[in-house]
């Protein structure tokens, strides 16, 4: 007698009959999450609160995954279980969610030995006051390449130049939207950011790989960036920046893994020598002893459970959608939309950003779109670095554009203006997007 599970899903092999319905998870989470934040924040704000952190991340993908779960009578609630443990076993995803854990170590022990606060307090004494502007791009481009965050480094960076701003009667909105700029430059090229480790692991390819066809999108907009605030500053008076202490010690390790990263070692590598050399740069310079340092290293991994339960709970509703005929309902559309190489592309960019507008986080969004890249990259014989550089760069645009987002919001609440105002001197997210076109037109 044969006593075999039958619990099993179809072979993963079998083509998949597109279902526009499959779909409708997203549109649950869309609706709460999307929804819940534009109530919360235009029409009926609470005070002191952001209105798009009232409805919980987590909270909304997790009723997505309720919602994916009661579809498909044809599979067992068993067989559902199963589909979902294949997406979160995924190899990428596994890896994803360990380099989360190193990079939120990384980053708490690097903000606990003075690091990020020295870096860039180094990088500010040696820029002259009438580059003020231009300057604080590069600044926040640097900082945020080297911590991985461009939420941090405008926490840094936003008071500092809002001082810049009133000491050398300069534009605020323009010295604030210049560090959101850099900070995005930075992220989307920084090998720690958690886009990055998100685009690429998703994808299945190196960093340094993505990282040079990243370079050649975002280097030009950077460049033109620096020219246009360049003349501006030219144009404008000078910015007295002050004097700021640093240590160098606690700086190096910074550019020592810069350095490292470029080099294209591996990153658990990487983030293992960071740790290593902020630990005993902290202990050399008094700013850690052995508790403050396991406690800061705690801390930043605290700090990354929200992005590694979204990662989860997003390769779930992932995993079902795609099982339900989801993904081919959205590849159909492509495909009638859109026709050869660049087609394809132009879905992936438009696919990346329509879901970072929805969830206004640019990790949930790479991470939402990316099994939709991957199946697109394939139809349409798409390098997969390139589908990793359009991911991570399309969601850092978008990003660093929409007045709901972590970045904007931050950045106005710092430096006392709306995030409206910030809009119109975000140079180097509008004159990325243009070069993500560009490159898009001239792929052979």
């Amino acid at each position: 007698m044969n006593t075999e599970k039958t619990d099993r899903i179809p072979s993963e092999g079998s083509a998949k009959k597109a279902n526009g319905l499959a779909l409708l998870p997203i549109v649950v989470f869309l609706f709460l999450y999307l929804g819940s934040g534009v109530y919360y924040e235009y029409v009926h704000p609470v005070k002191g609160q952001m209105g798009f952190y009232i409805m919980s991340v987590v909270v909304a993908f997790s009723i997505a995954l309720t919602v994916a779960f009661a579809q498909n009578r044809a599979l067992s609630f068993d067989q559902k279980i199963h589909v979902c443990a294949q997406g979160i076993g995924d190899d990428n995803i596994t890896i994803m969610l360990f380099i989360f854990l190193a990079a939120g170590a990384f980053g708490g022990i690097a903000q606990q030995a003075g690091g990020a606060s020295s870096t860039a307090n180094l990088l500010l004494s040696i820029v002259p006051g009438k580059f003020a502007i231009p300057g604080l791009f590069v600044i926040a481009s640097l900082i945020s390449m080297a911590m991985g965050t461009s939420v941090g480094t405008i926490t840094i960076l936003v008071p500092i130049a809002a001082q810049a701003a009133a000491n050398g009667g300069l534009s605020l909105p323009l010295c604030v939207g210049t560090v959101v700029g850099g900070a995005m430059f930075g992220d989307n090229l920084s090998f720690i950011s958690d886009t990055t480790i998100a685009a690429t692991k998703t994808q299945g390819v190196l960093m340094k790989d993505k990282f040079r066809t990243n370079f050649r999108i975002a280097f030009p907009a950077a460049l033109v960036t620096l020219i246009i605030l360049f003349i501006l500053a030219l144009r404008g008076g000078s910015a007295a920046m002050g004097s700021y202490s640093y240590d160098l010690i606690q700086a190096i390790p910074y550019f020592i893994v810069l350095v490292l990263a470029l080099l294209g070692i591996n990153v658990f590598i990487v983030l293992g020598i960071g740790i290593l050399l902020f630990v005993l740069a902290g202990a050399a310079t008094g700013m850690l002893d052995y508790v403050s340092a396991f406690t800061s290293m705690g801390s930043g991994t605290s700090g990354m459970f929200e992005t590694m339960i979204v990662t989860i709970l997003v390769a779930s509703i992932g995993s079902l959608i795609k099982e339900n005929g989801g993904f081919e309902a959205i590849l159909q559309f492509i495909e009638h939309h859109f026709s050869g190489k660049r087609g394809g592309m132009l879905g992936i960019s438009l696919l990346t950003a329509l879901m970072d507008i929805a969830t206004a986080n640019n990790t949930v969004a790479i991470v939402m779109a990316a099994p939709i890249a991957k199946d697109i990259s394939l139809d349409y014989q798409i390098e997969p670095k390139k589908t990793a550089s359009l991911l991570d760069t399309c969601s850092c645009i978008m990003q660093g554009v929409i007045p709901y987002g972590a970045q904007l919001l931050i950045a106005s609440s710092l430096a006392g203006i709306s995030s409206m105002q910030i809009m119109p001197f975000l140079f180097y997210p509008y004159l990325l997007a243009c070069s993500v076109l560009i490159s898009i037109l001239r792929a052979e």
